[in-house]
């Protein structure tokens, strides 16, 4: 076998074969395939596709280039969820605890923010000690013993995956669906999930920005978790805006734990119950996703989230008096409201332009070694549909430098857009895919 004919069957529009694709993905993990042609292949996948059956094959074959974790020793089932990224996107910090309250054990490998998406465990890092880097022995022991953990993973968990995003970041490849797909659900898999909820987001503030993108995304993650003997259910979901109303790591943390404590803003606290109904169903906690409701009110009304929160915070290092008391976090330095220029209804408040700016003061990064200030970022007060009055406050800077807040400004201003008539609110979900 050549990795040259398999190029040129792609090339040719042809379907690779399983065999064709576990010795082009350990070729290329090992060395013995060239970046030149690893190149060539992924831009004929980006230019043809791949069939649910390739992407599997694809995704499998990513799994078996590292270890894998095996969490039936320890749980008897392991459910878990996956975003494809967004803003103000922190619904990991409420839904690992709710469902851990609810009776399901949930163990999660999160990554950093890239970009104008921000990252969990960044989030978690705005806790003073709070430990990312665990080893696979410990985290096993702590779902065992906790039934939470929320780590970064480790490098020997599909480590094709990150030899090929590498390559694709540099190749003009990365918007191609089967390689997100098997890209995404490769981790899941290796990390141990029986059943995964992907929260596929559509919009400005995403990484598919139409619908048709993320359907098509969704459809074929659920068709390899199928595949591949996994369960799995996408959420279609809205990022044309932020997700609540705080956009940076220690606001987001803060706005978790709000929420938490039964607040939060309404759009972000009812987008955590629903991922966590579908996960409690998948977990066979409750038999459909009206059945889970009620019992995930009672884990939030009676404290046992919030309680999980800070004991998934004590397990892994961090200071739990800054969860208890969070005026504790991060402060920046330069706080500033800005009002709103004229009356009207919001007809637009757009999710990416609002994740830039957060980069700009230093709440994101741009390039993967760049510092992460986690005091910095924007708290956006109102939703698409809102009536505002001229001279009301529209959104509030949180800057630890008078140059990137005055950048920021007029960027924050312009994603504010706003209509003489009413607007409809936005959705928080666009439909299921089982």
């Amino acid at each position: 076998m050549r990795a040259i004919d398999i190029i040129a069957k792609k090339r040719d529009k042809g379907e690779l074969s399983r065999q064709e694709i576990d010795f082009f993905v350990q070729g290329y993990a090992n060395g013995e395939i060239p970046d030149y042609q690893a190149a060539a292949w992924t831009m004929a996948v980006l230019l043809n596709g791949m069939t649910a059956q390739e992407t599997t094959d694809l995704t499998l074959a990513i799994v078996a280039s590292g270890e894998t974790i095996d969490l039936t020793q320890v749980v008897p089932v392991a459910v878990d969820k996956h975003s494809t990224g967004g803003v103000g996107d922190k619904t990991t910090l409420v839904v690992e605890p709710l469902v851990s309250a609810c009776g399901l054990p949930v163990g999660k490998m999160s990554g950093r923010g890239l970009g104008f998406t921000g990252g969990t465990l960044d989030k978690m890092e705005s806790i003073p000690g709070f430990n990312v880097e665990l080893t696979t022995e410990a985290f096993l022991s702590q779902i065992k013993d906790v039934g939470l953990v929320l780590a970064g993973q480790t490098a020997n968990l599909a480590p094709a995956d990150g030899k090929l995003y590498a390559l694709r970041d540099v190749t003009a490849t990365v918007d191609s669906v089967p390689l997100i797909a098997s890209s995404i659900m490769s981790k899941k898999i290796a990390g141990g999930a029986h059943g995964i909820v992907l929260d596929v987001k559509s919009g400005l503030g995403a990484f598919m920005e139409t619908l048709q993108e993320a359907r098509e995304l969704a459809a074929l993650m659920v068709d390899i978790a199928r595949l591949a003997g996994r369960k799995a259910v996408a959420l279609l979901s809205d990022m044309n805006q932020p997700l609540g109303h705080a956009v940076g790591n220690a606001l987001e943390v803060k706005e978790a734990i709000a929420t938490l404590h039964g607040g939060g803003p309404a759009d972000f606290k009812g987008h955590c119950l629903e991922v966590a109904a579908h996960m409690l169903t998948l977990g066979g906690v409750a038999e459909n996703v009206e059945a889970a409701a009620p019992i995930l009110d009672e884990a939030l009304e009676k404290g046992l989230a919030w309680q999980r929160f800070r004991e998934l915070v004590i397990a892994q290092g961090g200071d739990v008096s800054y969860v208890d008391d969070p005026n504790l976090l991060p402060k920046a330095s330069l706080i500033e409201s800005v009002p709103a220029p004229r009356s009207g209804y919001l007809e637009g408040i757009h999710a990416r332009e609002i994740g830039e700016a957060a980069v700009i003061l230093g709440a994101g990064r741009a390039k993967k070694a760049d510092p992460i200030d986690h005091a910095v970022g924007v708290e956006v007060h109102h939703k698409v549909g809102d009536y505002v009055e001229e001279g009301q406050a529209l959104f509030t800077i949180h800057a630890n430098d008078q140059a990137k807040l005055a950048e920021a400004r007029p960027r924050l201003l312009d994603a504010h857009t706003f209509s003489d008539d009413p607007v409809e609110p936005l959705p928080l979900f666009y439909g299921v895919i089982w």
